[in-house]
């Protein structure tokens, strides 16, 4: 009934004028007009028999004395303009005399003649004893906004302390949604004035409360971004990642311990890649330089010469010093990368042993993207070093454009089996001449390439200087001394955690699993919390090992294995990424790339089927359109819409994945986001990610 909601949003009478009770109250015999729906009731009723009315209107008292409606309401009648026109029509009866009747809480009526105090108790004992009526006034409930506030050009509220108020919003118990659902439908309604209070609106079964925005003294608009930024801060870790881009809102800084310190007495790690053609003699070089160092024991070496010399490969036993599988050593070539450490006078180097076979080059590719500098070992024997640069098949040609695509701008040229050709310098001068050429056309600087003539067999030129026969017109530096002269790409601390996980390895107790790679950037430390993508899972560091020994903390540019728990087997994958919870790394199957094609002799056309390499992942990737073609000197766009891409064009394509992987743009991350296409066993074309699309 309108008159217990008027009631109960707490209106109270007040001073009323001679001029406007005349309006209200029309004193005739027997009856009295209701002000509303102009209803004529008999003078013994207090309120309408209609609509409820009280037979006077309650006007309330500002502070400065003015008598004033409340919002949205009749001054004359006290009832909202709403609820009077659904009477408009009512049939008219002839008035009758009526009695005034007005009520006050701890106040004073003044009444033509007379003047009446009472308290409220009073006037509800009056009010209830009124013939015909039994009223019991209890707070009006609603569900939403009723018609009277709609209609109200604001709910007014009373400001009230700020600090009182937010305690009381942290205690309601609507949902933030709903909260910011009725703070954006009062703000529609109207603005607030300074001297207005509003009725209270009981929600969620009856809790009756007051509108808390203007409780507040706060805009509406400037409440809502408060409330939404409360919602963002109680919600969970995931809550602040954009679950399409993979990016968060938080803002990294590194901690004091990710840093490392300037008087740490530790070598800096180096990542050297060993790469060349098939039986250039990267992994007996590579044997042969860990046994001069002492890596490897007088009786391991021992053994290994036994066991080759019984297989009939006596020149074998240093490669298989690091081929140690059965499949490799029948074979008598490397299929895996191998991984492998020594330390320099400046560097703790970490060696990775590529396969040369054309068949393993995506082996190759995962191993190398680890790398910080290279050493292309090159033979210098008749024919093989030939075989090598040929255009179809010749692995020095495409390992070279691999390594450069990289990232890696810094190489030791080793043309190996030096002592098959008698050291002779005509030799050595061809094949410096023939491969600098080559290098200079895949980007690497004259300045940033060493060449290093050896004998891997003969122990000439590896870790101290050559005997005659080489020194007599070679006077540069030897193979190690020629790694301590490379200089340390910069490492990156400041950003978050990434590690691409280049092998698993399984354990048999539940719960734990070993990721092995390199870390990209950030650091990590024993206890810590890390997130695998692409499953999302969160595990704990259990303990790291760095050149199979422990170790507390890793960071940007260390090649370790890292040992988890929490986590189960299956949810970690090679291709995977190690990162900080707060900061994902996007995962996507669909990219826009930018490409340089190589020497192919069938044209890439929209819908050719490639395979995508990133990191340590590969998948299946359909090009599904092409773009444009660019200009390779200036980059500009010189055709749009393209039908095929022919052999060393630049080009930007889309291409989608049959699967998703873990993938950065160029512009944020290096390492994620170069990519390579091969195509019936050769690379077709080198690329960088220039945007990573919808997930398709």
């Amino acid at each position: 009934m309108l008159s217990t909601m008027l009631l109960d949003q707490g209106f109270v009478a007040t001073d009323i004028t001679h001029q406007t009770k005349a309006k209200q109250e029309v004193i005739r015999t027997g009856a009295w007009r209701c002000p509303i729906c102009t209803y004529d009731n008999e003078d013994s009723m207090s309120e309408c028999d209609i609509c409820g009315a009280l037979r006077n209107c309650l006007v309330r008292i500002s502070q400065t004395g003015d008598s004033t409606a409340g919002g949205g309401r009749c001054k004359s009648s006290g009832a909202s303009v709403m609820v009077k026109s659904l009477f408009a029509s009512f049939r008219h009866r002839a008035p009758a005399k009526s009695v005034a009747f007005e009520a006050k809480n701890d106040a004073v009526l003044i009444e033509d003649a007379f003047i009446i105090r009472r308290n409220f108790q009073e006037f509800l004992r009056a009010f209830s004893s009124q013939k015909h009526q039994n009223i019991n006034i209890a707070p009006f409930k609603f569900d939403s906004p009723s018609p009277d506030d709609l209609v109200s050009t604001r709910l007014h509220s009373s400001k009230l302390d700020s600090k009182a108020n937010f305690k009381r919003l942290s205690s309601l118990d609507m949902s933030t949604r709903e909260r910011e659902k009725n703070i954006l439908i009062e703000s529609e309604l109207g603005t607030e004035g300074p001297n207005s209070s509003s009725a209270s609106v009981a929600r969620d079964g009856g809790v009756k409360e007051r509108d808390f925005a203007s409780d507040c003294g706060i805009k509406p608009e400037i409440l809502v971004s408060r409330m939404r930024s409360v919602s963002l801060s109680s919600k969970s870790r995931t809550g602040n990642v954009n679950e399409e881009t993979g990016t968060s809102n938080l803002e990294y800084k590194p901690e004091a311990w990710m840093i490392p310190d300037q008087a740490e007495d530790r070598l800096s790690q180096l990542n050297l890649a060993i790469v060349g053609h098939v039986d250039s003699g990267k992994s007996t070089l590579s044997g042969r330089l860990l046994h001069l160092l002492g890596r490897i024991s007088q009786k391991e070496m021992h053994r290994h010469e036994k066991e080759a010399k019984q297989q009939g490969k006596g020149s074998f036993a240093y490669a298989w010093a690091l081929d140690e599988s059965a499949e490799e050593r029948e074979r008598g070539i490397t299929m895996t990368v191998a991984v492998a450490f020594f330390n320099s006078r400046k560097y703790h180097v970490v060696l990775l042993d590529s396969p040369g076979h054309r068949d393993f080059v995506p082996n190759m590719i995962s191993g190398a993207t680890q790398a910080d500098a290279a050493i292309l070992v090159v033979d210098a024997s008749m024919g093989s070093f030939e075989a090598g640069l040929d255009p179809i098949g010749g692995q020095t040609r495409e390992h070279a454009l691999l390594i450069r695509s990289f990232g890696v701008d810094q190489i030791i040229v080793v043309v190996n089996k030096m002592d098959v050709v008698e050291y002779s310098q005509e030799r050595f001068e061809m094949v410096k001449q023939k491969l600098g050429t080559f290098l200079r056309s895949c980007g690497f600087k004259d300045s940033s390439v060493l060449w290093v003539p050896a004998s891997s067999m003969e122990n000439q030129n590896l870790v101290a200087t050559p005997d005659e026969r080489l020194f007599s017109w070679f006077h540069g530096p030897c193979l190690l001394d020629a790694i301590d002269s490379l200089q340390l790409p910069a490492r990156d601390y400041s950003k978050p955690l990434l590690m691409p996980i280049c092998d698993i390895i399984k354990s048999q107790s539940q719960g734990q699993v070993s990721t092995c790679g390199k870390l990209v950037t950030g650091a990590i430390r024993t206890g810590s919390k890390v997130l695998i993508m692409p499953s999302r899972e969160v595990a704990t560091i259990r303990s790291l090992e760095r050149d199979s020994q422990a170790c507390k903390i890793a960071r940007s540019g260390d090649n370790v294995t890292v040992n988890l728990q929490g986590i189960e087997n299956n949810h970690v994958t090679a291709g995977g990424v190690l990162c900080h919870p707060d900061f994902p790394v996007r995962v996507s199957n669909h990219l826009e790339l930018k490409i340089l094609v190589l020497d192919i002799k069938i044209p890439i056309l929209s819908g050719s089927q490639l395979e995508l390499h990133i990191h340590h992942a590969k998948e299946a990737a359909t090009v599904v359109k092409i773009l444009s073609l660019l200009d390779p000197k200036t980059g500009k766009v010189t055709k749009k819409s393209p039908r095929c891409i022919l052999a060393k064009q630049n080009a930007v394509v889309e291409v989608v994945l049959q699967g998703s992987v873990c993938v950065e743009e160029y512009a944020e991350s290096r390492a994620l986001g170069r990519v390579s296409l091969r195509s019936s066993g050769r690379t077709v074309a080198l690329g960088l990610v220039t945007q990573i699309m919808k997930t398709q």
